[in-house]
């Protein structure tokens, strides 16, 4: 058996969104899918995570769930034994979403937050495939199951959240950077930058896959994260 493996979905995401990673890996060791639930900020939510880990573990996270892996680096380096970053950004977010966010959060909490995800799940968001539409209305029903006070807690952690570039440097485990090809929300020059940082890290690019290639492209981001497990 290797080491633990922690899950930390994107946001207002849950489990399924690895259902098929923990179907292909929960038989050799034990993973986890931790809930971003406790906390408004990726400092609070990093430190409930870790609060709840086993003692060393292999961590990956995808789009925010990436974000809290970084705070996780940054908190308890020593707990990690190795990192996946899926779809992230290790930038903070630009001062001019702000107000945008704001303005959803307010939407999300006055009744409307299906309306907010129907905005920000565009379809671009995913590259086209036969599956695309069955995963935008599971990524509407994991938002609808977490609810509008879930969605404003995260919110309000990516606004503020911290730059983590200095963290990356300092990261000497082995690292993976997976970028769906065809990833419009976080492209692929941000995990080129990341990979720039962390020293030996390899990156791998996703064909027929958008932001979410563990939905989209299962097998191959299964064998990119199978390698990576067992290096």
């Amino acid at each position: 058996m290797g080491d633990p493996l922690v899950l930390l979905p994107g946001m207002m995401c849950d489990a399924r969104l690895f259902a098929p990673q923990l179907a292909a890996f929960s038989h050799k060791r034990m993973v986890a899918v931790a809930p971003l639930r406790d906390g408004n900020t990726m400092e609070a939510l990093a430190r409930s995570v870790l609060d709840q880990a086993p003692t060393r573990f292999a961590l990956a996270g995808l789009s925010m769930g990436g974000i809290v892996a970084m705070e996780m680096i940054r908190q308890e380096p020593e707990r990690i034994t190795r990192l996946a970053l899926l779809d992230t950004n290790a930038l903070p977010d630009p001062p001019q979403n702000g107000s945008m966010r704001d303005a959803q959060v307010a939407k999300a909490l006055s009744g409307n937050l299906k309306a907010v995800m129907r905005d920000q799940l565009k379809p671009n968001y995913l590259a086209n495939g036969p599956h695309r539409d069955d995963i935008l209305d599971l990524c509407m029903d994991m938002a609808e199951t977490l609810g509008p006070d879930v969605f404003a807690d995260q919110s309000h952690a990516i606004q503020h959240r911290l730059d983590q570039r200095e963290t990356l440097k300092s990261v000497g485990i082995p690292t993976l950077l997976i970028c769906g090809a065809e990833d419009r929300l976080c492209p692929l020059e941000r995990h080129q930058l990341m990979h720039d940082l962390i020293a030996g890290s390899h990156l791998a690019v996703i064909t027929g896959a958008g932001h979410l290639p563990t939905l989209e492209q299962p097998e191959l981001t299964n064998r990119t994260l199978n390698a990576w497990l067992t290096q």
